[in-house]
C-alpha cells in the first residue's frame, strides 16, 4: 500500500530530526558571531549565509548516520526511548521501509551539494577551512559507525565526537582565522561531547547490545560508562570558566553558570539513578546547557559588536 503525502512527510522529519533544526544553525553561528566579536566586523549577509550552511551541513551528517547503519538499525529491540527522544514520530525511517535506502541518499547528497556551493561564497581563504573540515566530519562519521562494531578501545568515540566538535569551529572560520580561540573554543567543548556521548551509550544500551556496538556500556559496563560521564563533565567544568574569562564578558558568565547547573544535575540524576531513564533526563538537561552556552555565546557577542 502506498503511503500518503502526510505520512511520507513524517519520515523525512524522522529522517532529519526536523524538531532539533534551529539548533545546528545556533551552533554553528556562535562561532561566527565569536569571529565577528574578535575581529572587530560585521555582515549580515554572511551571517544569514553562514544560517543555511550550518542547517544543511548538519542535516547531512544526520542522513548519512542513518545510511550508515541502515542495516544494523534492523536489531533494535522494544527500548526505543532514544529514538522516540531524537525523532518526532518515533521510527527510524530507513528500516521501517518508509524512506528506501536510495531515496536517502538522495536526500544526503542534496544537502552536501547545497552546503558546497552556499560555503563558496564565504570570503577567501576561509572557504577553504570549511571545506577541509565538512570532509574530515562527514568521514569521521563513517569512521566512528563502522569502528564502534569492532573494537576493544574506544577509539571510535574518542575520535568521532570530533564532528561535533569542529561544527562551531566551522562556524568561526567562515571570517576567523586559526588563532587561540579556536584551541580554547576546542578544549572547552571536546570534553562536553565526551560526556554527552556517554549519555546517549548509557540510554541506548540494550539496542547496542543487540548489535554487539563496542559502545562505552559494553566495553566498560554500566559504572564505567558513568564514570567516564563524570570524569569528563569534571574536566569540561574545569575548563569551561577558562574560556568565559579569556573570550567573553559578564552576560556570557552568566548563562553558562546555568549550563554548569544543569550539567552538575545531570551528573547527580545518571550517579543516582544509573539506568536509561535516569540517562534521558541527563540527555535533555545535557541539551539544555548546550542551547544555554551557544544563545550567551552568541547574545554576548553580539553586545560587544553592536554596542
Amino acid at each position: 500500500m502506498a503511503m500518503t503525502m502526510k505520512e511520507k512527510i513524517k519520515a523525512y522529519i524522522d529522517l532529519t530530526r526536523a524538531h532539533f533544526a534551529p539548533v545546528w544553525p545556533l551552533l554553528f553561528c556562535s562561532g561566527l558571531m565569536l569571529a565577528f566579536k574578535n575581529y572587530d566586523y560585521f555582515s549580515w549577509g554572511l551571517l544569514i549565509l553562514a544560517v543555511f550552511i550550518g542547517l544543511f551541513g548538519f542535516e547531512a551528517g544526520l542522513v548519512l548516520n542513518d545510511i550508515i547503519d541502515h542495516n544494523i538499525d534492523k536489531l533494535d529491540t522494544n527500548d526505543d526511548r532514544l529514538t522516540k527522544y531524537w525523532r518526532p514520530f518515533k521510527a527510524r525511517p530507513i528500516p521501517s521501509g518508509r524512506i528506501s535506502l536510495r531515496e536517502a541518499i538522495g536526500v544526503f547528497v542534496v544537502l552536501v551539494l547545497v552546503s558546497i556551493v552556499l560555503i563558496a561564497f564565504v570570503p577567501f581563504p576561509n572557504y577553504i577551512y570549511i571545506y577541509i573540515i565538512m570532509a574530515y566530519t562527514y568521514s569521521m562519521e563513517i569512521f566512528y559507525q563502522l569502528k564502534k562494531r569492532n573494537q576493544r578501545f574506544p577509539i571510535a568515540q574518542i575520535l568521532g565526537r570530533t564532528d561535533l566538535l569542529l561544527f562551531p569551529i566551522a562556524g568561526y572560520l567562515c571570517y576567523g582565522q586559526l588563532d587561540i580561540t579556536v584551541f580554547l573554543y576546542i578544549i572547552f567543548v571536546y570534553p562536553w561531547a565526551l560526556a554527552h556521548l556517554g549519555i546517549n551509550d548509557l540510554i541506548d544500551v540494550k539496542n547496542d547490545q543487540a548489535k554487539n556496538l563496542k559502545t562505552v556500556t559494553i566495553l566498560y559496563g554500566l559504572n564505567g560508562n558513568i564514570k567516564w560521564i563524570v570524569i569528563f563533565s569534571l574536566i569540561h567544568l574545569f575548563i569551561a570558566p577558562f574560556f568565559v574569562i579569556f573570550e567573553m564578558g559578564v552576560i556570557a558568565f552568566i548563562g553558562f553558570t546555568f549550563a554548569w547547573g544543569a550539567i552538575v544535575i545531570a551528573n547527580i540524576l545518571i550517579i543516582k539513578g544509573k539506568d536509561s531513564k535516569s540517562g534521558l533526563r541527563a540527555l535533555f538537561l545535557f541539551h539544555g546547557s548546550l542551547l544555554i552556552y551557544i544563545l550567551s555565546i552568541i547574545i554576548d557577542s553580539s553586545i560587544i559588536i553592536f554596542q
